[in-house]
Formats: C-alpha cells, sequence, structure tokens
C-alpha cells in the first residue's frame, strides 16, 4: 500500500509521500476552487447529472482541492438551481466526490467548503441569530453549542470547511457587514472566536475524523470592519499598534483554539492589500501566532489584485508567497504553472500551500471515509434538538433598552394589541445576509410569536404600515385606525438584508445597489451614510404617538440604528438584532414576561451618525459643542425584569509582580451578586482596566473579563457568588517596539454592568 492511502502512517508522512508524486499540474489542482459549485449537478428524480463544467474543473489539475457552495440556497443562484433538499444534497456529494476519486490520476477527495456565518446556507438547516445579536448574549458557552449543531449539520450533509464570520470588529456601524461582527471590543469578540473553533472542529483533532465536526475558516482576516468611512473592503487607516490592540486578538484565539482555516480580506492595510500581505498572512499569522491551518482567499479576491500587480500570474504568484493557499474563484490561481514557468514563484512555495490543504484533508479523515449518510442527514437537519438550541440562543438576544412604568412584561389587564411594521411579519427580514430559501412554517415571525404567547383572550390586530425604505404613506390611514381601537401598540420596525431572486449581483455575491429596494438596508455591499430608521418609519410612529398611545418599540436589525426619537417617545425598547427562525417565539415570550431579557449591547448605539466613531474603548473623553459626544447607548448596557445588587467585594491581591504575572498568577476579584426583584433573571458582570502608568497612550477602558451570572438565572432572593480576574495576557501592551510586554505600574480595576456604569473599582500595583 503507498504511504499516503496508509491510514497506520502519521498524517505528516502521508503528506509528504503523496505531495511527492504529484505533478505541478496536480498541485496547482490541489489549490483550485474556481467554480460555484451549484453549476456543479442537475438533479431529477431519477438520478444526478454531473455537469461539463464541474469535470472541466476536475480535469484542469487532474484532481480538484475544494468546491464552494454546493448546497447554496439564496439569491444569487435561485436562477440556476433554488437550493437542493437533504435526500439529494447526499446523492450530489457522494456522486461528485465519487467521480473525483475515480477519474484522477491520485484519487484525492475534496474539500466541500460552505457558508455557515448563522447556520449552513442550505434548504432545511437551522438558522440562528447573526453575529451582532450573538455578541449581545455575553454567552460564549451557549454560542459554542450553536457552532456545535452548525458543524453537525454541515457534515452530515457532506460538507467539511464551515467558513464563518468571527475576526471583523463592528468599529463603524455604517459598514453593511456590522451584522456579521460579534462586537465593537476585541476581547468579547475574541472569546465567540475561541468558541466558533471548539463547536465547529472539537476540542481535539481526533474529532474531526467523526460525523458531527469540521473544519472552521475564520473570515475575515484582518480588520475589514475598521475600513474608513463604512465602506465594504476598502482601505483601512490604522497603525500597527491599532491592528495588535484590536483587531488581532480574535485570530489570534481561534489559532491556540485549533483553527484549520482562515479568510484572507478584501481590504489593504496601510496600503497593502490583506491578499499580497507576506509579513500578515505568515509572519504574524504563522510566525507569532502558531497558526497551522490553510488560508482561502476571499471571493476573486487575489485577481482584485491586479491592479496593482498588473497581471493575473504576478497576482496568484503574489498570493501563495504570501500565504494563501486555496483559491475562491480566481482566474489567477489557474495561471500558476505559467507564474513558476515565468521564474514569478517557486516550486517549493507552491508546495507549501499544497500541504497545507492536503494536511486538512487527511485530519477530517476523507481518504478513509468522504461518503455522506443519508440517514444521518435526515435525522440531524433541522431538527427538533437543534431548534431548540436556536430557540435558547435567540432568548438571549434581545437587550431591552428601554422600559418605563414597567410597561413590559405586558400584563393581562392589556386586551387589544396592535402589531404594526415592516419587520412585524416578513420571514426574510428577521434572518440576515447569507441565508438560504426557507420552508413554509419553518420560521417563526414576530407576530407569529406575540400571538403565540398572548392569553387567549386578548386580540392581537396586525397591520404592515409602510416598508423599510420606501417612501410611501398610503398604509397610514388603515395602521391608525387599528392603532387608535387597541391599548397597546408594538412597533416592529428596523432594516433589512433579505435577498431577492430579482436583485443583481457582483461576481461575489454581494448585492447591487444599483436599483431601489425597499427593503434591502444592510449586508454585504449595503453601507448607509445615515443610521436613521430608513423610509417613514419614524413618520409612522410619530403619527401613533399622536394618539396617546403606549408604544413598544422592537428592532428587527443588522446594526445599530440612530433612534433618539424612539428613546425619547417610546414607553419600551426591545432591540432583537436578527434572531433567527425561532426569533420571533423568544421575542413573543419576553414581551409577555415568560423569558426575562438578558442581553446586553455589544456594540454601542450612536445618537447621530456626525458622531461617529462612538465605541466605548477611546483614549480620551471629548466633546462637541453642538451635542453629547456620548453615544445613546453604550457598550455592555441592557435592562432587566428585575434588579441586581453587587456586595462583598473582596481582591485576593493588591499587588504583584511582573514575575508573578508571567508564572500565572492573577488579580482576582470576588463579589456577591443578589437578586433583589421579583424576576429569576441573569446579569452580565463587567471588569474593565485603566492603566494608569504606560509608555504609550491607552484606553480609558478595556473589557478584560465578564460573567454572565455564573451562566446560570438567577431567582428573586438568591445570591451567587461570582468572581472575574486579569492577568498577564489582559495586562499586557505592545511597547515602543511593538514588543507585547506587561509594565510596572497603578492599574484601575472597575466593575460593572456596563461600560458606562461603574458600581465598584479599586487600584492595583504591577510591582
Amino acid at each position: 500500500m503507498e504511504i499516503y492511502k496508509d491510514s497506520s502512517k502519521s498524517i505528516a508522512e502521508r503528506v509528504e509521500d503523496l505531495v511527492s508524486k504529484m505533478s505541478i499540474k496536480e498541485k496547482v489542482g490541489q489549490l483550485n476552487q474556481k467554480m460555484l459549485g451549484w453549476n456543479a449537478y442537475k438533479v431529477s428524480s431519477e438520478n444526478i447529472e454531473l455537469t461539463k463544467e464541474f469535470m472541466d474543473e476536475v480535469a484542469f489539475g487532474d484532481g480538484v482541492g475544494a468546491i464552494y457552495g454546493l448546497f447554496r440556497a439564496d439569491g444569487w443562484n435561485s436562477h440556476v438551481t433554488m437550493g437542493v433538499n437533504i435526500k439529494d444534497s447526499i446523492r450530489v456529494v457522494n456522486e461528485i466526490q465519487k467521480y473525483v476519486v475515480e477519474n484522477t490520476r491520485l484519487g484525492i477527495p475534496l474539500l466541500i467548503a460552505e457558508e455557515c456565518p448563522h447556520g449552513h446556507e442550505a434548504l432545511e438547516a437551522t438558522t440562528f441569530p447573526t453575529n451582532i445579536g450573538i455578541g449581545a448574549t455575553w454567552n460564549p458557552e451557549l454560542y459554542r453549542e450553536v457552532c456545535g449543531t452548525i458543524s453537525k449539520e454541515l457534515r452530515a450533509r457532506g460538507g467539511h470547511l464551515a467558513l464563518v464570520s468571527t475576526l471583523d470588529i463592528a468599529t463603524d456601524p455604517r459598514w453593511g457587514r456590522t451584522e456579521e461582527c460579534f462586537s465593537e471590543d476585541p476581547y468579547l469578540a475574541g472569546q465567540f472566536s475561541e468558541n466558533a473553533v471548539y463547536g465547529i472542529q472539537g476540542h481535539r483533532k481526533e474529532e474531526l475524523k467523526q460525523d458531527n465536526k469540521a473544519a472552521i475558516v475564520l473570515k475575515h482576516f484582518c480588520a475589514q470592519g475598521a475600513t474608513m468611512g463604512g465602506h465594504n473592503g476598502k482601505s483601512t487607516n490604522i497603525g500597527q499598534r491599532e491592528l495588535r490592540e484590536i483587531h488581532l486578538y480574535g485570530m489570534e484565539k481561534g489559532a491556540k483554539a485549533g483553527a484549520l482555516g482562515c479568510m484572507a480580506a478584501y481590504n489593504d492595510i496601510d496600503g497593502v492589500p490583506c491578499h499580497i500581505n507576506r509579513a500578515l498572512l505568515t509572519d504574524i499569522l504563522r510566525g507569532q501566532m502558531g497558526f497551522e491551518g490553510l488560508v482561502m482567499s476571499d471571493g476573486v479576491g487575489v485577481d482584485r489584485l491586479n491592479s496593482v500587480t498588473g497581471s493575473l500570474e504576478k497576482s496568484g504568484a503574489g498570493a501563495v508567497y504570501a500565504g494563501v493557499d486555496l483559491n475562491l474563484w480566481n482566474k489567477s490561481f489557474l495561471v500558476l504553472e505559467d507564474a513558476i514557468n515565468k521564474g514569478l514563484l517557486n516550486e517549493s512555495d507552491l508546495d507549501i500551500a499544497v500541504k497545507r490543504v492536503l494536511k486538512v484533508k487527511f485530519e477530517l479523515g476523507l481518504f478513509e471515509k468522504y461518503k455522506a449518510d443519508e440517514e444521518l442527514a435526515l435525522s440531524v437537519i433541522g431538527s427538533e434538538s437543534s431548534r431548540e438550541v436556536a430557540l435558547r440562543v435567540a432568548r438571549e438576544v434581545p437587550v431591552l433598552l428601554k422600559n418605563d412604568n414597567e410597561t413590559l412584561p405586558i400584563g393581562n389587564n392589556i386586551k387589544n394589541i396592535a402589531v404594526i411594521g415592516p419587520n412585524s411579519d416578513k420571514i426574510y427580514n428577521q434572518l440576515g445576509d447569507y441565508t438560504q430559501w426557507q420552508e413554509d412554517g419553518k420560521v417563526i415571525t414576530v407576530l407569529e410569536g406575540i400571538k403565540k404567547h398572548a392569553d387567549k383572550d386578548v386580540k392581537i390586530h396586525y397591520e404592515h404600515g409602510c416598508s423599510v425604505r420606501g417612501y410611501e404613506k398610503d398604509e397610514f390611514a388603515s395602521a391608525l385606525e387599528t392603532a387608535k381601537k387597541c391599548d397597546v401598540v408594538i412597533l416592529v420596525l428596523g432594516g433589512s438584508s433579505t435577498r431577492e431572486a430579482s436583485m443583481s449581483f457582483d461576481n461575489n455575491g454581494a448585492v447591487f445597489m444599483n436599483e431601489f429596494t425597499s427593503e434591502i438596508d444592510c449586508g454585504e455591499a449595503v453601507d448607509l451614510a445615515d443610521l436613521n430608521l430608513g423610509g417613514v418609519q419614524q413618520d409612522l410612529a410619530r403619527e401613533i404617538k399622536a394618539l396617546g398611545k403606549k408604544i413598544v418599540t422592537v428592532l428587527i436589525q443588522g446594526r445599530p440604528h440612530s433612534i433618539p426619537w424612539f428613546k425619547d417617545n417610546s414607553d419600551a425598547i426591545l432591540s432583537c438584532w436578527y434572531p433567527g427562525e425561532m426569533g420571533g417565539d423568544a421575542i413573543g415570550e419576553i414581551l409577555f414576561g415568560k423569558t426575562n431579557p438578558s442581553g446586553k449591547l455589544a456594540m454601542s448605539v450612536p445618537e447621530s451618525v456626525a458622531q461617529l466613531p462612538v465605541y466605548y474603548n477611546r483614549k480620551d473623553e471629548t466633546n462637541y459643542i453642538d451635542m453629547s459626544a456620548k453615544p445613546l447607548y453604550s457598550f455592555g448596557f441592557g435592562l432587566s425584569y428585575t434588579t441586581f445588587s453587587y456586595n462583598d467585594f473582596k481582591f485576593n491581591n493588591n499587588s504583584l509582580t511582573v514575575e508573578e504575572l508571567n508564572k500565572g498568577k492573577r488579580f482576582e476579584v470576588s463579589m456577591t451578586l443578589e437578586n433583589t426583584g421579583g424576576y429569576t433573571g441573569k446579569e452580565v458582570m463587567q471588569l474593565y482596566i485603566y492603566d494608569m502608568e504606560s509608555c504609550i497612550t491607552r484606553r480609558l477602558k478595556e473589557l478584560k473579563d465578564f460573567c454572565k451570572a455564573g451562566k446560570a438565572e438567577v431567582a428573586p432572593g438568591e445570591s451567587k457568588e461570582i468572581t472575574l480576574s486579569v492577568g498577564y495576557d489582559e495586562l499586557g501592551i505592545f511597547n515602543y517596539n511593538l514588543d507585547y510586554v506587561v509594565e510596572p505600574g497603578n492599574v484601575k480595576l472597575m466593575i460593572g454592568n456596563s461600560s458606562d456604569n461603574t458600581i465598584f473599582e479599586k487600584i492595583v500595583i504591577i510591582e
């Protein structure tokens, strides 16, 4: 038996043996992922027909590294397949793998790469809240369960690479992809990145060969959320220290957790595009972070370098040399053999990339088993247990921003409720970008959730009212008539990332906003200059307010919108982000008190776009003469139906030496959290630091630890002991030379329930 086919040999031995047998053509083939996967097949009731395009793809390199989006089912590919059901998915993936193995010289299986930003983007898969809502849960352990469910559904379908957005930091809410970010804070986002890896891949590499784990591709690397003006995929105006303090942390956490993949970002950093940035992709990522996985290009991200390099050969060669291993739709990777022949790329550099791709295939066990199992897929995908996880996380997403006079939960004295607004009963408005077509009855809308959880004798009256972005007011009259006869008006407003088949798309799947659409105002390439609610939503709210009715504003959105009018005029505000397929159920529970909201803002809410940036971890307190510079709602803020008190603060140390910290000692603060209200609830306790003596300017507050009520609910009158801590990793800085060090001096530790509400503080000394 050849070494690479012998499972008793080490992966390193098998990879070396296989590469030694490969021609340049076959090596280039293993870096190839050029075609759109849904174009690889045609499905009929009788059989699966593989297309000539797919066969040509395989023949080009006598094998293929990966295929993207085999099962993707959204507006971009609706004109071709409209997706493929579970049974046919298994037939498709098995036929494709069989063809590749049996019709190539070396018989190397391919990787199936799929979008999984908030669920596998395939028919019948479970759809979870988008990341900006996940961040608001402040519950990374629960997110690990979400990712475990995603991984289970993906692998059961025959997928291997889960493309998950975890690395972008949301510094500018004008950016359309804000919905894909966990937070404006690197520490909070980093905890979710780490748990994404553990959820998708498991804790041990041996788990990757199981039928419920996949390899994760973390995206986007790096600093794509910091582009100037919130423009998608453009230039990033940050220095090396800002890069390290804010934007590298999530990838560092992911690399330490064992992530097997990451995706290069479209933007440049100080003029150097990420796809050709060797200092970023090799020196920092692999040299400093110890990352051992593969780097995938973003869609046509290498071809876009042609304006810099001048040719496809130079773009492809430059990207491989920089550290990009796996193609995604780039023509420039198809001419790598020409680049070698022209002396633009060494074959040894090509070999390095090929080995990384093959290593992932061996770690997944594909050479021993590449076929998917129909029975397993049918039992796992979209199962009741998956929906139960979606409901549990959806309950922790909403953030209660305002609740005057205990407007919420809605009491049983309310008998007529008006539900009005464009996001009340539209499935795709609450699911976010990168969302597959949904089967009837699978998604519970806000209106359906309200009807489900209201008392039987309560009458629910619904009106659409207006669209998200349109300016027509012809539905106002009926909305106002309905509001007049009701005791409470629930306004379900916000934004939408819905994709429709009639839209036109760029060659990387981003929507072209070259025509007015009445719904979409968020998502990839959908950047805003104005953060007020779109269209006539506020006009509708004003006219309803004039009726003197109680108003509960429920926001379904992919970014923080500027809502000062709603803060002044709503009786209650609940920000629910894009809450996923079970979101309406969870929102209904919260509105009627069956669930106590526990979300906290993972991103500050600006009063006006003119204030930006308003992220909390700035370096100085500033103001304007015409308005406050403070956000409308600060990072970490969120109300509850109950109240909590913090008592009995105790520190284990007042001072530690640098050496002690380096050896693992930590400053610990313990405290008692007591539920002093009438509802069972969860509190998020937050620890911030301020370095009072430093060789560089420091941020006034930096989140360094948090705890969500001991990861459990606290009953009325109950107390829990909570401990928060900081050590070497949290107290270090990048000094003049960009070395990570802990400096002697005084550090202020601040405990609070939001970034702008410190309950206790203490100065500790680093000797």
